[in-house]
């Protein structure tokens, strides 16, 4: 019987290895519909836009309960390390959250990561008692020091974020993956099923999935995709592909031929 394959961060131990993205869905019902179907543990949550003044209106833990499923409070709009630490210091106050994901972007046109100030802002939360799970570029160098300096998971994007385009440098991908001793999650960029499954295939520990799912024609299906991609290409990793070869090999027997 196989062992049960639970992704562990920091103190957490997460049955899915998909996480979910809670923004750019219609509204929160549909939210909660997806996540459901997508069979998520976690489900990121922008601190800085989400409702927590007006009780006129929802609010997200309506629709999923937060004793149920892991809440990653996430620094979505920071521009500098000033604005993340205080949305993060906020979460803490706010539900007592020490596991985060912090994001911090050069510019809002490639919503690339700044990480000057990204690592900087690492080293302050992990001194602070945060567990911390990092988006960061795809360089092998930065993500190695972002362990360094007591990352609980590197979080890779694939390409840009919402842009859908899938990995586009699975060779510093790789690298990352072998280098790191904390959970390698790919985070933004993913546009379809086959794009989560080459993440996991590749050994990546988990993917974060939002705009894939989000604004797929049929949310609830993508989501149903996404959860058996990773859970294929998981498996795909763990069973161990063939050695790729130039030429042909028959898999028939040469021997004992009629």
């Amino acid at each position: 019987m196989q062992k049960k394959d639970n992704l562990k961060i920091g103190k957490h131990i997460i049955k899915s290895r998909l996480i979910i993205g809670t923004g750019k869905y219609k509204n929160f019902k549909q939210t909660a519909e997806a996540v459901k179907a997508s069979g998520a543990d976690m489900v990121t949550v922008a601190v800085r836009r989400v409702n927590i003044l007006d009780k006129k209106k929802p609010v997200l833990m309506d629709y999923l309960n937060p004793k149920k499923i892991i809440y990653l409070p996430n620094t979505a709009g920071c521009f500098n390390s000033k604005d993340a630490l205080r949305t993060l210091r906020l979460a803490r106050e706010m539900g007592g959250w020490k596991l985060v994901k912090l994001e911090i972007l050069g510019d809002k046109k490639t919503l690339y990561p700044n990480m000057i100030e990204t690592l900087k802002s690492t080293e302050v939360l992990v001194k602070e008692g945060f567990e911390v799970m990092v988006y960061c570029s795809d360089d092998p160098i930065i993500a190695k020091k972002l362990e360094d300096v007591g990352a609980s998971a590197i979080m890779p994007l694939a390409s840009p974020i919402g842009s859908g385009r899938g990995i586009k440098n699975t060779l510093n991908l790789s690298i990352i993956i072998n280098n790191a001793k904390v959970p390698v999650i790919v985070d933004a960029g993913i546009g379809t099923a086959s794009d989560a499954t080459i993440a996991m295939e590749l050994g990546c520990d988990g993917v974060l999935i939002n705009t894939a799912i989000a604004k797929a024609k049929n949310p609830i299906i993508m989501a149903k995709s996404m959860k058996h991609a990773v859970i294929a290409g998981r498996q795909s990793y763990l069973a161990g592909r063939i050695r790729m070869q130039e030429y042909g090999s028959a898999s028939s027997p040469s021997k004992g031929l009629i």
